[in-house]
């Protein structure tokens, strides 16, 4: 059966920087195939070179058994091809009904718009991915980070495709959202539309892929059937070698009863209500719960990023006044935040500059002029420390891969010196290899005395990495549980409410959600 789309022998370079050699590919009609490997590896590439964006150095882009040139992503919408980028690019101020029928709309010659009739349409498509609540005429700008990428999926589903590209659709994503793509997918699926997935998340490419490919420095090295493999067996191709333990070692022991943070009944007055919590020594503190919890906004008002209306927070025992983040950053408590893009890098910037950006004094002069071989030698300490990959600290931010470019993120952090780093999602949209990297350098940071506190979404990894895990639910704090009894079950009861129901009603609501995670 001749291919939906092929790629044969695909090449690009960028500079003297190969992207891509000879890159091999094939789609078939109605199947879900996995494009896997590491940030860096040339999926992005890949999936631009598909799209129109970059023109390949060498190799034919086949598509329904012709050969066909791509001069750009309308080009390739016009034949059929649709992509999801895994960073977010909508319009902010205009609405949520405009952003899904852009093309439409700027293809469109009528001299009036029907707002009524283009809401109608916008709503039909969110509530095919289960997204009633969305208001069609809200200014994108004012959604948070998870509807607004049901927005750019919602987009790629008004267009006719043939082929599909979905890059990290569920990164930011609830159980219950990723859900309802995944039927909308297999929709589409059965109606022979060919799928092209990106994700780092395992589960999701053996629950629903039937074939992977594996990138490696920019060449295919692998190809083959969901079925046939092992997770061991698809990652040891993606990374080119055995991650060992993916996890590092818990705290041995117990950790010291002198808490290193305390957290004594805060709240902001809207999301959060009155959590309490303590952060000891040498621990790694996990915090869980449902998306819209309150987790970040927990964070963000310990840190002087939302103003605390109530509460106190206490660092080595002593009081601290904070009315915004510098304040913060000044008493040594430091965030990382969950949106990469808009806080966690500047991507226009150096590695270094970056890395230096919020430790200006550990660079300067007495006389506060900035000495840049004292800023290139901090990047270097860093970069080294955190294993950055890149061209040198002198590059652009914008250039690394994703992995790297949270571990630029976290460099920023340790350049402030802190004792207290609260990680919003530190692996969100990273690859297999550098979440392990950073798990391993977070758990090295606490074992040095630095308080860390994560927020992930992502259940394994919470009960991997964390030696405690506090559940947040509606604003307040719903429960802790220990290392010894952190299972996906235990944090789902307390996270969904079920911990008070009786065990039989408590099981089964359980497995639904489960179901669905």
């Amino acid at each position: 059966m001749t291919p939906l789309l092929e790629l044969r022998g695909i090449t690009k370079h960028f500079g003297a920087s190969r992207a891509l050699a000879g890159v091999h590919f094939s789609l078939r009609r109605g199947e879900i195939h996995a494009l896997c490997g590491e940030n860096g590896a040339g999926k992005s590439t890949l999936m631009k070179i598909i799209d129109g964006i970059h023109q390949p150095d060498a190799g034919d882009v086949v598509l329904h058994g012709e050969k066909v040139v791509l001069d750009g992503p309308a080009h390739a919408m016009r034949l059929g091809i649709g992509l999801v980028h895994q960073e977010i690019a909508l319009c902010g101020d205009a609405s949520v009904a405009e952003n899904i029928f852009m093309s439409q709309l700027n293809a469109s010659r009528r001299a009036w718009m029907d707002y009524a009739g283009l809401n109608e349409r916008a709503s039909k498509v969110l509530a095919r991915l289960g997204c009633q609540d969305i208001d069609p005429a809200r200014p994108v700008e004012t959604l948070p980070i998870c509807s607004q990428q049901l927005v750019e999926i919602a987009k790629a589903l008004t267009l006719d495709c043939k082929v599909l590209i979905l890059d990290e659709p569920t990164a930011a994503l609830t159980e219950v959202e990723s859900a309802a793509l995944f039927r909308v997918l297999h929709d589409l699926k059965a109606q022979g539309i060919g799928i092209i997935y990106i994700s780092h998340r395992m589960a999701e490419i053996f629950a629903h892929c039937d074939r992977a490919t594996v990138l490696r420095d920019g060449r295919d090295v692998f190809c083959g059937e969901i079925a046939q493999l092992s997770p061991d067996a698809l990652v040891r191709a993606m990374v080119g070698r055995d991650l060992g333990n993916y996890y590092p070692a818990k705290l041995a022991g117990d950790a010291p009863e002198e808490p290193l943070l305390e957290v004594d009944d805060i709240g902001d007055g809207e999301a959060v209500h009155g959590i309490s919590f303590a952060l000891k020594r040498g621990e790694v503190l996990g915090i869980a719960g449902l998306m819209g919890a309150g987790r970040s906004e927990l964070a963000e008002t310990v840190c002087g990023l939302r103003r605390a209306r109530r509460g106190a927070v206490r660092l080595k025992g002593r009081p601290l006044s904070i009315r915004k983040y510098a304040d913060a950053l000044a008493h040594g408590i430091a965030y990382l935040s969950e949106d990469r893009k808009a806080a966690g890098v500047f991507l226009e910037m150096s590695v270094a500059q970056n890395i230096s950006s919020m430790a200006p004094r550990r660079v300067s002069s007495r006389w506060g002029l900035l000495r840049q071989s004292a800023e290139r030698r901090l990047a270097q300490e860093l970069g080294a420390r955190l294993n950055l990959k890149s061209d040198g600290v002198a590059c652009e931010a914008a250039s690394l891969s994703g992995g790297n470019q949270q571990k630029v993120a976290i460099a920023k952090l340790l350049a402030t010196r802190p004792a207290v780093m609260l990680m919003d999602e530190p692996t969100r949209g990273v690859d297999v290899g550098a979440k392990s990297e950073i798990h391993h350098i977070l758990r090295e940071l606490a074992n040095q005395g630095v308080g860390v506190i994560v927020i992930s979404s992502e259940l394994p990894e919470i009960i991997g990495l964390c030696d405690r895990a506090l559940v947040i639910r509606e604003g307040r704090l719903a429960g802790e549980v220990a290392a010894a009894d952190m299972t996906e079950e235990a944090l789902l009861r307390l996270a969904s409410g079920l911990a008070a129901v009786g065990a039989a009603e408590a099981v089964e609501a359980v497995e639904e959600v489960q179901e669905l995670h």
